[in-house]
């Protein structure tokens, strides 16, 4: 198929779907990527062939061979991002677009098959439509949607596979930190990185979570929520969080958020965040920033903020920084005035509360 053309999806209807009484149940307090709806995407490609067999069906086991090529070789890519339900009932989700893009960009760094934006959008769309009644209600309620692509040819051989398999599943979603929204401590690794130039850091693959999770089980074991990277090279500058981008705010109300330079996820609510705070008056700087430079800021006041951001747990405050020689606290706790007023407006577009001059919110 062309890059704008669609496929004809087969609806295949769960016959045993989770009873009203029950889902309300689960929707009561979803936590976060522990609750699945009924039902799932999906579509396959074949060299030569291209995507085919596009089905929205019941959520179930995937049928794999032991060989088959993600096993092995861990060719796979993936994505997140959330529908709403608005008060009026209506249904919404933030910037589908451009998380289609950046799933193309992933694949093309992991030498797989790009598919089409239209129809990665038009699979979100069928999914939350027959799971609809799985969104919960609430402001910090989502419906969290995951589309994910691995390599499915059965094959033991260091080349890209020949066979793709598209999937979307979704999770009804409360706080992705247990006991919401709060200011977080960070334990800065000393000996793990997260990428390095030339790397997988800018493509969404599982790998680079895989290799975060020494330097974060570290970071539990020091007491703190989650792990921040320093650049592979110097391993002076910060790059980012476990999973999520990062943002400082100073006394003159400046952003400082480090530059994308292909270690970094070119984050999409990293994007819209510094659209929201240029048009707020801020000045947004996209450098590099050491760690050096973040603890003596802190230490004189300078830096008044620091957050986190990313699709699954929005924005959250960092409190304190820890490292193996010490630690260090951000002034006003992390959650001061410039990050709640961030916070505000960005869930008040999502919400449908606020005016969208950029048509971030695709409403279905």
């Amino acid at each position: 198929m062309s890059g704008g053309d669609m496929l004809d999806f087969e609806i295949r209807p769960n016959p045993t779907p989770v009873s009203a009484v029950e889902r309300a149940a689960l929707l009561a307090a979803p936590g976060f990527g522990r609750v699945f709806t009924d039902h799932m995407v999906t579509i396959r490609y074949a060299e030569g062939k291209g995507w085919y067999d596009a089905r929205v069906e019941a959520r179930g086991p995937i049928p794999m061979d032991p060989a088959s090529a993600v096993l092995h070789y861990a060719q796979e890519i993936f994505e997140g991002l959330k529908a709403y339900r608005l008060a009026d009932g209506s249904i919404t989700m933030f910037r589908p677009e451009a998380n289609a893009a950046r799933f193309v960009d992933s694949a093309r760094r992991m030498a797989m098959p790009e598919l089409p934006p239209e129809l990665f959008v038009d699979s979100l769309r069928r999914l939350v439509d027959i799971d609809r009644d799985w969104i919960p209600e609430g402001d910090g309620a989502s419906l969290y949607l995951r589309p994910f692509m691995i390599a499915s040819e059965v094959f033991l051989g260091v080349r890209p596979s020949n066979e793709y398999l598209y999937v979307v599943i979704a999770s009804p979603a409360g706080s992705y930190f247990s006991g919401g929204v709060k200011p977080v401590t960070v334990w800065v690794s000393p000996d793990y990185t997260r990428a390095a130039p030339g790397g997988t850091g800018a493509a969404k693959c599982g790998g680079n979570y895989a290799a975060s999770l020494a330097a974060q089980a570290e970071a539990i074991e020091a007491g703190c929520d989650q792990v921040v990277f320093l650049d592979a090279v110097e391993r002076r500058y910060v790059d980012e969080l476990g999973g999520m981008n990062v943002f400082f705010v100073y006394d003159d109300g400046t952003l400082v958020t480090p530059p994308l330079t292909g270690t970094i996820l070119p984050g999409i609510t990293r994007d819209a965040l510094l659209t929201l705070a240029a048009e707020a008056g801020h000045r947004v700087e996209e450098r590099p920033l050491s760690f050096a430079d973040w603890q003596a800021d802190a230490a004189s006041g300078r830096l008044r903020e620091a957050f986190a951001c990313g699709t699954a747990a929005v924005i959250t405050p960092i409190g304190r920084v820890k490292y193996p020689d010490g630690e260090f606290a951000v002034a006003d706790g992390g959650q001061g005035p410039v990050t709640t007023a961030l916070q505000q407006r960005l869930v008040d577009i999502q919400r449908g509360r606020a005016a969208d001059p950029h048509g971030w919110v695709t409403r279905l």
